[in-house]
Protein backbone atom coordinates (compact mmCIF):
# COMPACT_ATOMS: atom_id res chain seq x y z
CA UNK A 1 0.00 0.00 0.00
CA UNK A 2 2.70 2.24 1.17
CA UNK A 3 4.40 1.96 -2.25
CA UNK A 4 1.56 3.49 -4.07
CA UNK A 5 0.91 6.49 -2.06
CA UNK A 6 0.87 9.71 -4.08
CA UNK A 7 3.55 10.75 -6.04
CA UNK A 8 3.91 14.09 -3.99
CA UNK A 9 4.65 12.22 -0.69
CA UNK A 10 7.74 10.62 -2.04
CA UNK A 11 9.06 14.43 -3.32
CA UNK A 12 7.73 16.56 -0.16
CA UNK A 13 9.62 13.73 1.86
CA UNK A 14 13.03 14.38 -0.34
CA UNK A 15 12.68 18.51 -0.62
CA UNK A 16 11.69 18.84 2.97
CA UNK A 17 14.61 16.52 3.97
CA UNK A 18 17.62 18.00 1.48
CA UNK A 19 20.55 19.72 4.01
CA UNK A 20 21.01 23.29 3.82
CA UNK A 21 23.36 23.90 1.18
CA UNK A 22 25.02 24.46 -0.89
CA UNK A 23 27.55 25.80 1.51
CA UNK A 24 30.80 27.41 -0.80
CA UNK A 25 30.51 30.88 -1.71
CA UNK A 26 29.05 31.28 -5.43
CA UNK A 27 32.00 32.57 -6.56
CA UNK A 28 33.76 29.58 -4.94
CA UNK A 29 32.00 26.86 -6.79
CA UNK A 30 32.53 25.46 -10.26
CA UNK A 31 29.98 26.45 -12.89
CA UNK A 32 28.58 23.51 -14.91
CA UNK A 33 29.14 23.38 -18.45
CA UNK A 34 26.58 25.94 -20.67
CA UNK A 35 24.70 23.81 -22.13
CA UNK A 36 24.44 23.23 -26.22
CA UNK A 37 20.54 23.70 -27.03
CA UNK A 38 21.67 22.24 -31.01
CA UNK A 39 22.17 18.88 -29.10
CA UNK A 40 19.06 16.94 -28.38
CA UNK A 41 20.63 15.32 -24.78
CA UNK A 42 19.92 19.04 -23.70
CA UNK A 43 16.20 18.75 -24.15
CA UNK A 44 13.51 16.52 -21.90
CA UNK A 45 11.35 16.77 -24.15
CA UNK A 46 11.41 17.24 -28.25
CA UNK A 47 8.92 16.23 -30.92
CA UNK A 48 11.04 14.53 -32.92
CA UNK A 49 12.08 12.61 -30.23
CA UNK A 50 11.05 9.84 -28.45
CA UNK A 51 11.08 11.01 -24.69
CA UNK A 52 7.84 11.21 -21.57
CA UNK A 53 6.15 13.96 -22.52
CA UNK A 54 4.49 11.26 -25.25
CA UNK A 55 2.69 9.37 -23.05
CA UNK A 56 -0.38 9.77 -21.64
CA UNK A 57 -2.10 7.78 -18.53
CA UNK A 58 -5.13 6.48 -20.24
CA UNK A 59 -5.66 5.45 -24.09
CA UNK A 60 -8.10 7.48 -24.14
CA UNK A 61 -5.75 10.37 -24.18
CA UNK A 62 -3.91 10.68 -27.09
CA UNK A 63 -0.71 12.32 -27.94
CA UNK A 64 -1.46 15.26 -30.93
CA UNK A 65 2.17 16.48 -31.42
CA UNK A 66 2.74 14.51 -34.71
CA UNK A 67 -0.35 16.85 -36.18
CA UNK A 68 -0.03 19.74 -33.59
CA UNK A 69 -0.69 23.06 -35.19
CA UNK A 70 1.09 24.97 -32.35
CA UNK A 71 4.11 24.30 -29.49
CA UNK A 72 4.46 24.18 -26.06
CA UNK A 73 7.51 25.85 -24.17
CA UNK A 74 7.50 23.86 -21.18
CA UNK A 75 10.15 24.82 -17.99
CA UNK A 76 10.33 22.05 -15.74
CA UNK A 77 10.47 22.50 -11.58
CA UNK A 78 13.23 22.05 -9.43
CA UNK A 79 14.77 18.21 -8.97
CA UNK A 80 17.95 19.63 -8.12
CA UNK A 81 17.40 18.88 -4.23
CA UNK A 82 20.59 16.52 -2.96
CA UNK A 83 23.89 16.41 -1.66
CA UNK A 84 25.36 16.69 -5.08
CA UNK A 85 24.49 20.66 -4.16
CA UNK A 86 27.22 20.60 -1.94
CA UNK A 87 29.44 22.01 -4.23
CA UNK A 88 27.43 23.34 -6.42
CA UNK A 89 25.22 26.07 -6.49
CA UNK A 90 23.35 25.25 -10.30
CA UNK A 91 22.91 21.70 -11.70
CA UNK A 92 24.95 20.17 -14.65
CA UNK A 93 22.73 20.00 -17.55
CA UNK A 94 24.38 16.07 -18.03
CA UNK A 95 23.69 14.34 -14.84
CA UNK A 96 22.18 10.95 -15.59
CA UNK A 97 20.97 10.66 -12.35
CA UNK A 98 19.11 14.45 -11.83
CA UNK A 99 17.81 13.84 -15.60
CA UNK A 100 15.93 10.57 -14.79
CA UNK A 101 14.16 12.21 -11.90
CA UNK A 102 13.18 15.13 -14.02
CA UNK A 103 12.34 12.96 -16.93
CA UNK A 104 9.96 10.29 -14.74
CA UNK A 105 8.60 13.64 -12.45
CA UNK A 106 8.37 16.36 -13.87
CA UNK A 107 8.05 15.65 -18.03
CA UNK A 108 6.02 12.77 -17.53
CA UNK A 109 3.76 13.66 -15.03
CA UNK A 110 3.34 17.61 -16.31
CA UNK A 111 4.71 17.99 -19.52
CA UNK A 112 2.95 15.93 -20.92
CA UNK A 113 -0.59 17.16 -19.94
CA UNK A 114 0.29 19.48 -22.66
CA UNK A 115 0.75 16.85 -25.75
CA UNK A 116 -2.88 16.71 -26.78
CA UNK A 117 -2.20 20.65 -27.45
CA UNK A 118 0.85 21.12 -29.52
CA UNK A 119 4.30 19.71 -30.02
CA UNK A 120 6.16 19.68 -26.40
CA UNK A 121 9.93 21.56 -26.03
CA UNK A 122 10.93 21.30 -23.00
CA UNK A 123 14.64 22.65 -22.74
CA UNK A 124 16.98 20.93 -19.54
CA UNK A 125 18.50 23.87 -17.81
CA UNK A 126 21.19 24.78 -15.09
CA UNK A 127 18.55 24.82 -12.66
CA UNK A 128 19.31 26.35 -9.14
CA UNK A 129 19.26 24.46 -5.88
CA UNK A 130 16.05 24.22 -4.01
CA UNK A 131 17.64 25.79 -1.26
CA UNK A 132 18.19 28.87 -3.32
CA UNK A 133 14.84 29.86 -2.26
CA UNK A 134 15.50 29.10 1.34
CA UNK A 135 19.31 30.52 2.16
CA UNK A 136 20.17 33.53 3.90
CA UNK A 137 23.20 34.38 0.99
CA UNK A 138 20.84 36.23 -0.94
CA UNK A 139 23.32 37.52 -3.70
CA UNK A 140 24.57 33.83 -4.22
CA UNK A 141 20.50 32.84 -4.60
CA UNK A 142 20.39 35.84 -7.04
CA UNK A 143 23.44 34.35 -9.35
CA UNK A 144 22.07 31.15 -9.18
CA UNK A 145 18.73 31.78 -10.36
CA UNK A 146 20.20 34.35 -13.63
CA UNK A 147 22.30 31.73 -14.22
CA UNK A 148 19.42 29.17 -14.94
CA UNK A 149 17.60 32.09 -16.80
CA UNK A 150 20.59 32.45 -18.99
CA UNK A 151 19.91 28.67 -20.29
CA UNK A 152 16.07 29.36 -20.48
CA UNK A 153 16.87 32.56 -22.58
CA UNK A 154 19.26 30.34 -24.83
CA UNK A 155 16.94 27.46 -25.40
CA UNK A 156 14.09 29.56 -26.11
CA UNK A 157 16.23 31.56 -29.02
CA UNK A 158 17.65 28.38 -30.14
CA UNK A 159 13.76 26.89 -30.16
CA UNK A 160 12.78 29.89 -32.40
CA UNK A 161 15.03 29.94 -34.48
CA UNK A 162 15.50 26.46 -35.72
CA UNK A 163 11.86 24.92 -34.22
CA UNK A 164 9.76 27.90 -34.77
CA UNK A 165 10.90 30.41 -37.16
CA UNK A 166 8.61 33.10 -38.87
CA UNK A 167 7.00 31.34 -42.08
CA UNK A 168 7.84 33.55 -45.12
CA UNK A 169 4.52 32.59 -46.60
CA UNK A 170 2.43 33.38 -44.08
CA UNK A 171 4.57 36.06 -41.95
CA UNK A 172 3.81 34.35 -38.75
CA UNK A 173 5.32 31.85 -36.44
CA UNK A 174 3.14 28.33 -35.04
CA UNK A 175 1.09 29.62 -31.72
CA UNK A 176 3.11 29.48 -28.80
CA UNK A 177 1.73 27.71 -25.28
CA UNK A 178 4.09 28.76 -22.74
CA UNK A 179 4.02 26.24 -19.98
CA UNK A 180 5.49 25.80 -16.12
CA UNK A 181 5.73 24.62 -12.46
CA UNK A 182 7.63 26.29 -9.89
CA UNK A 183 11.12 27.26 -10.17
CA UNK A 184 9.89 27.17 -13.76
CA UNK A 185 7.42 29.38 -13.44
CA UNK A 186 9.87 31.84 -12.30
CA UNK A 187 11.78 31.79 -15.19
CA UNK A 188 8.63 31.79 -18.04
CA UNK A 189 7.28 34.73 -16.21
CA UNK A 190 10.79 36.27 -17.26
CA UNK A 191 11.02 35.09 -20.56
CA UNK A 192 7.36 36.48 -21.10
CA UNK A 193 8.14 39.58 -20.04
CA UNK A 194 11.24 39.69 -22.17
CA UNK A 195 9.86 38.57 -25.67
CA UNK A 196 5.88 38.87 -25.30
CA UNK A 197 4.77 41.47 -22.83
CA UNK A 198 4.14 44.23 -25.50
CA UNK A 199 6.01 43.08 -27.99
CA UNK A 200 5.58 41.15 -31.73
CA UNK A 201 5.86 37.87 -30.51
CA UNK A 202 2.94 38.82 -28.33
CA UNK A 203 0.52 38.27 -31.07
CA UNK A 204 1.58 34.31 -31.31
CA UNK A 205 0.93 33.43 -27.62
CA UNK A 206 -1.83 31.09 -26.97
CA UNK A 207 -1.66 31.39 -23.27
CA UNK A 208 0.66 30.90 -20.67
CA UNK A 209 0.48 28.32 -17.37
CA UNK A 210 2.43 30.08 -14.48
CA UNK A 211 1.71 27.79 -11.77
CA UNK A 212 2.96 26.62 -8.59
CA UNK A 213 4.65 30.12 -7.79
CA UNK A 214 2.43 33.38 -6.70
CA UNK A 215 1.95 35.86 -9.64
CA UNK A 216 0.47 39.24 -9.45
CA UNK A 217 -2.06 39.99 -11.72
CA UNK A 218 -0.60 43.36 -12.67
CA UNK A 219 2.94 41.36 -13.39
CA UNK A 220 2.62 42.30 -17.13
CA UNK A 221 1.82 45.36 -18.91
CA UNK A 222 0.04 44.03 -22.04
CA UNK A 223 -0.99 40.09 -20.80
CA UNK A 224 -3.52 40.11 -18.56
CA UNK A 225 -5.03 36.88 -16.11
CA UNK A 226 -7.56 34.72 -18.00
CA UNK A 227 -10.93 35.06 -17.04
CA UNK A 228 -12.90 32.52 -19.54
CA UNK A 229 -12.11 28.93 -20.45
CA UNK A 230 -11.20 30.15 -24.24
CA UNK A 231 -9.55 33.14 -23.77
CA UNK A 232 -6.18 33.60 -25.68
CA UNK A 233 -3.11 35.72 -25.06
CA UNK A 234 -3.68 35.80 -21.31
CA UNK A 235 -2.40 33.44 -17.96
CA UNK A 236 -3.39 31.15 -15.82
CA UNK A 237 -1.82 30.71 -12.56
CA UNK A 238 -2.79 28.86 -8.97
CA UNK A 239 -0.87 27.06 -5.69
CA UNK A 240 -2.65 24.66 -3.95
CA UNK A 241 -3.20 23.92 -0.38
CA UNK A 242 -5.74 22.03 2.01
CA UNK A 243 -8.88 23.45 1.94
CA UNK A 244 -8.81 25.62 5.32
CA UNK A 245 -5.08 25.86 5.43
CA UNK A 246 -3.93 29.75 4.64
CA UNK A 247 -0.08 29.94 4.99
CA UNK A 248 0.80 33.27 7.14
CA UNK A 249 2.61 35.11 4.17
CA UNK A 250 -0.68 35.38 2.26
CA UNK A 251 -3.32 37.88 3.21
CA UNK A 252 -6.52 39.03 1.93
CA UNK A 253 -6.49 41.50 -1.03
CA UNK A 254 -3.12 40.74 -1.75
CA UNK A 255 -3.58 40.84 -5.64
CA UNK A 256 -2.20 37.71 -6.33
CA UNK A 257 -3.63 36.35 -9.59
CA UNK A 258 -5.87 32.42 -9.22
CA UNK A 259 -7.13 30.35 -11.69
CA UNK A 260 -9.50 28.05 -10.58
CA UNK A 261 -8.39 25.11 -12.83
CA UNK A 262 -11.91 23.34 -13.21
CA UNK A 263 -14.17 26.52 -13.73
CA UNK A 264 -10.94 28.98 -15.19
CA UNK A 265 -12.41 31.63 -13.48
CA UNK A 266 -10.96 33.71 -11.33
CA UNK A 267 -14.12 34.22 -8.62
CA UNK A 268 -14.21 32.43 -5.24
CA UNK A 269 -17.12 30.25 -6.38
CA UNK A 270 -16.25 26.28 -4.84
CA UNK A 271 -15.96 24.01 -8.04
CA UNK A 272 -16.82 20.75 -6.43
CA UNK A 273 -15.15 17.48 -7.48
CA UNK A 274 -17.26 16.15 -10.24
CA UNK A 275 -16.18 19.11 -12.44
CA UNK A 276 -12.86 16.75 -12.24
CA UNK A 277 -12.41 14.85 -15.64
CA UNK A 278 -9.09 13.25 -14.13
CA UNK A 279 -6.47 13.20 -11.54
CA UNK A 280 -3.47 11.46 -11.61
CA UNK A 281 -1.67 10.61 -8.85
CA UNK A 282 -0.38 7.04 -8.43
CA UNK A 283 1.37 4.81 -11.57
CA UNK A 284 1.17 7.33 -14.37
CA UNK A 285 -0.64 4.74 -17.49
CA UNK A 286 -4.16 3.78 -16.33
CA UNK A 287 -4.50 5.48 -13.38
CA UNK A 288 -6.04 8.68 -14.20
CA UNK A 289 -9.26 9.06 -11.28
CA UNK A 290 -12.48 11.25 -11.93
CA UNK A 291 -14.02 13.48 -9.72
CA UNK A 292 -11.86 13.48 -6.90
CA UNK A 293 -10.12 16.91 -5.86
CA UNK A 294 -12.38 19.83 -6.12
CA UNK A 295 -11.45 23.83 -6.07
CA UNK A 296 -11.75 27.16 -4.71
CA UNK A 297 -10.23 30.37 -4.90
CA UNK A 298 -9.33 32.02 -1.57
CA UNK A 299 -7.04 35.08 -0.66
CA UNK A 300 -4.72 34.25 -3.30
CA UNK A 301 -4.00 30.62 -3.61
CA UNK A 302 -6.36 27.69 -4.60
CA UNK A 303 -7.80 25.70 -1.90
CA UNK A 304 -8.54 21.91 -2.20
CA UNK A 305 -10.00 18.90 -0.14
CA UNK A 306 -8.12 16.09 0.46
CA UNK A 307 -8.77 13.24 -1.55
CA UNK A 308 -8.87 9.83 -0.28
CA UNK A 309 -7.27 7.11 -1.75
CA UNK A 310 -6.24 3.65 -0.62
CA UNK A 311 -3.34 5.17 2.37
CA UNK A 312 -4.41 8.83 2.37
CA UNK A 313 -4.81 8.62 6.02
CA UNK A 314 -0.90 9.13 5.95
CA UNK A 315 -1.00 12.16 3.84
CA UNK A 316 -1.06 14.72 6.33
CA UNK A 317 0.61 18.26 5.26
CA UNK A 318 -1.19 20.79 4.03
CA UNK A 319 1.04 21.93 1.13
CA UNK A 320 -0.33 20.35 -2.22
CA UNK A 321 2.37 22.28 -4.29
CA UNK A 322 4.16 19.07 -5.95
CA UNK A 323 0.57 18.08 -7.41
CA UNK A 324 -0.99 21.69 -8.63
CA UNK A 325 -0.92 20.05 -12.34
CA UNK A 326 -1.23 16.44 -11.14
CA UNK A 327 -4.63 16.97 -8.92
CA UNK A 328 -5.99 18.82 -12.09
CA UNK A 329 -4.37 16.54 -15.38
CA UNK A 330 -7.39 16.55 -17.60
CA UNK A 331 -8.65 19.62 -17.29
CA UNK A 332 -5.91 21.28 -17.70
CA UNK A 333 -5.15 19.31 -20.87
CA UNK A 334 -8.34 19.93 -22.29
CA UNK A 335 -8.04 23.54 -21.60
CA UNK A 336 -5.30 24.06 -23.30
CA UNK A 337 -6.44 22.30 -26.44
CA UNK A 338 -9.54 24.28 -26.33
CA UNK A 339 -7.52 27.60 -26.07
CA UNK A 340 -5.20 26.43 -28.77
CA UNK A 341 -8.04 25.93 -30.89
CA UNK A 342 -9.81 29.37 -30.52
CA UNK A 343 -6.39 31.23 -31.08
CA UNK A 344 -6.47 29.16 -34.35
CA UNK A 345 -10.19 29.97 -35.42
CA UNK A 346 -9.67 33.54 -34.93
Amino acid sequence: MLRNLLLFTIIFSIVSCSPKIPKTAYEETQIPTVPDYSKKENWAALPTEKDQADRTPDPSLLDLQASAEADVFWLHPTTYTKKRGNTLWNAPTNDPKLNETTDEGSILNQASIFNGAGKVYAPRYRQAHIQSYYTKDKMAAKKAFALAYSDVKSAFDFYLKEYNPVNTATGKRRPIVIAAHSQGTNHATKLLKDYFDGKELQEDLVAAYLIGMPIQKDTFQNIKVCETPVETNCFCSWRTWKYGHTPKIYTSNNNIAVTNPLTWKTDASLAPADLNKGTVLRKFEKNFTRNLVDAKVQDGILWAHKPKFRGSIFVTFKNYHIVDLNFYYVNVRENAMARVKAFLEK
